[in-house]
């Protein structure tokens, strides 16, 4: 394996280059390398000795002197030379050295990647746009802080409008979106066949809007007060196969004067909302969706008057997903999430005679 004079380079140019040129071949296949032996050539070429890589590899000079010899064999290439100082690289270890280390570099980069991945448990959620973005992202920080080891994928989707006035989403399409993900959280009414279904919050509906829109509209019980008044329309009670949420307040408020039917629609709740918080009307909403903000006084709830809904968000799983234990752990954080919500009450302006 070892020469004390380097080889005669070209020699060996000369008669590869005549093979070439008198007698083309077919390209032989590469020769199958063991990791193994590149180790520890890389280790052996870094070192410029065998007894350092030796050391580095936990083996004895005699095994990396034995790993070399075959790879020169299999190879068919010279890799080192004996000098009176140790010894030396032949040209083809030079050359090949980078590209291998670069190489090995990136193995370990890859192990160490997908050992990363396997400490980490991929939790999927689905949710409706709205929900996501107001209520769930938000807070969703104090569950990985709580839960390191789980990585949450959040995806928002929308359900089919069905019906002449809407509808909830099916049954089939609710049983596609739990197979896709391990958690879905969704309005509706909570009956769906073959999955796991729990509540995660009852809503109700009242108006909401921003302080300063409040302060140049006060608003009572006397409906002359609620003239030229812009309401915005949160159209999840119609488009889901409720009423509208305007026409359910204002009723259970006894102001059916008011002209439930007039002013902007959004098909998506955080839509009104953002017009309400940009002070252009006043949007009848469900509040759970908001109560940091409500606590915050970025919105401002005028009456204390909260009408109950049929409908609410509800943590549907397939059969798989709810018997994992990360699952079962954002469920539980889910509850307390609303239950911190809770806490924070209902602040209701004095200036505002409840209807």
């Amino acid at each position: 394996m070892l020469s004390t004079h380097p080889p005669d380079v070209s020699q060996a140019f000369f008669t590869c280059h005549m093979k070439k040129t008198h007698a083309p071949a077919a390209k032989a296949a590469s020769p199958r390398i063991p990791l193994k032996s590149l180790k520890v050539f890389e280790a052996a070429a870094r070192h410029l000795s065998f007894k350092k890589a030796a050391d580095e590899l936990c083996v004895t000079p005699a095994a990396v002197s034995h790993q070399l010899s075959q790879l020169e064999s299999q190879l068919g290439v010279q890799l080192f030379v004996r000098v009176s100082q140790g010894i030396q690289l032949t040209h083809a270890a030079r050359a090949s050295l980078p590209k291998l280390q670069e190489g090995l570099a990136c193995l370990r980069e890859s192990v160490e990647l997908m050992a990363r991945k396997a400490s980490y448990a991929t939790l999927s959620v689905a949710a409706s746009p709205s929900f996501a973005t107001q209520w769930l992202l938000p807070r969703l920080h104090r569950f990985t802080l709580d839960h390191p080891g789980s990585d949450v994928h959040v995806t928002t989707r929308m359900g089919p409008f069905l019906g002449e006035r809407g509808g909830r989403q099916s049954v089939r399409d609710a049983r596609v979106w739990a197979a896709e993900a391990d958690v879905v959280l969704m309005f509706n009414t909570g009956s769906y066949p073959e999955l796991h279904i729990e509540e995660l919050m009852a809503l109700t509906i009242t108006p909401i809007c921003s302080p300063g829109w409040l302060q140049q509209h006060p608003l009572s019980s006397d409906p002359a007060s609620w003239q030229d008044v812009r309401l915005l329309h949160d159209d999840r009670g119609t488009l889901y196969g409720v009423r509208s949420f305007w026409s359910l307040w204002l009723e259970a408020a006894r102001l059916t004067a008011v002209d439930a039917d007039t002013g902007a629609h959004f098909t998506h709740a955080i839509l009104a909302l953002g017009a309400a918080q940009e002070g252009i009307g006043i949007v009848a909403t469900t509040p759970a969706l908001v109560r940091r903000q409500l606590a915050e006084g970025q919105f401002v709830q005028p009456f204390p008057l909260e009408v109950p809904l049929p409908s609410g968000y509800h943590i549907i799983c397939n059969d798989a997903a709810y018997r994992r234990d990360d699952v079962a752990a954002f469920r539980a954080w889910l509850h307390e999430e609303v239950r911190r919500d809770a806490a924070l009450g209902v602040v209701v302006p004095d200036a505002c005679p409840m209807p």
